[in-house]
């Protein structure tokens, strides 16, 4: 893990493991962690990048989304970094 970065990958995962897996990493994330990196990969399509952006915009400890320049990652920005 990089200094308020966790990292998640969830390649071999369905939907529903995914989700159970990062919202408990999400309810024990400290208060050092700042960003949640989520590695879904995209070559086995697109079901568990569709479901994440989704389903983590509106929650409410995830201050936004964003997509990163690798398709196959998507970054949950908790809080700013000041």
């Amino acid at each position: 893990m990089q200094s308020g970065i966790l990292e998640l990958d969830v390649h071999d995962m369905n939907k529903f493991q995914a989700k159970t897996y990062i919202d408990s990493r999400l309810k024990q994330a400290k208060n050092d962690v700042y960003i949640i990196r989520i590695i879904h990969g995209f070559n086995r399509g697109t079901a568990l990048r569709d479901m994440i952006r989704k389903e983590y915009r509106s929650n409410p400890k995830v201050k936004r989304v964003e997509l990163s320049m690798n398709p196959g990652i998507t970054d949950l920005i908790l809080r700013d970094l000041v």
